[in-house]
């Protein structure tokens, strides 16, 4: 199932989510520095989509208020890493569940209870690059967000 059990255990995603950005970023030879770290870990804590002024509120709650230009910067950093995704309908990001090694993944959003799930497609990523491709278009960056209802929203309805 891609939208996690609601008593899953989420302290291992996180900690997984951690481990794979420091392998990720060791292995292209970038910084994973604390302050990219805990932006993650701030955005890691639930499986639903956090904006960048949700991710200060967290880190104020633990220390020093960061300035929202540092927490942008972050935000970049782990997104051009494949770390988050940004969540263009709603201006927010949510953690990269899962490596798609640099392929685009559909974001599944629930309205009922908000979690965000990645769902690979290849087949609809590829027919919108042929349909793109077809226009003479070049296509750079794919994003396909679809909003529904989640399985255990859906059950409760």
């Amino acid at each position: 199932m891609l939208f996690p059990a609601p008593s899953h255990n989420h302290a291992q995603c996180t900690a997984e989510l951690i481990s794979r950005a420091e392998r990720t970023c060791e292995r292209r030879g970038a910084r994973l520095t604390g302050q990219r770290r805990d932006v993650l870990s701030c955005v890691a804590q639930s499986h639903q989509a956090v904006g960048a002024y949700d991710v200060i509120e967290r880190m104020a709650a633990q220390g020093p208020r960061p300035a929202p230009i540092t927490v942008y910067r972050a935000l970049d950093f782990l997104q051009a890493h494949g770390l988050v995704h940004k969540i263009e309908s709603r201006n927010a990001f949510v953690a990269c569940s899962h490596p798609h090694d640099g392929k685009p993944a559909a974001l599944l959003i629930c309205e009922g209870c908000g979690t965000v799930a990645e769902l690979d497609a290849p087949a609809v990523f590829g027919a919108i690059s042929d349909a793109a491709a077809g226009q003479g278009f070049a296509p750079h960056h794919s994003m396909v967000e679809v909003s529904g209802q989640c399985g255990a929203c859906a059950g409760r309805a």
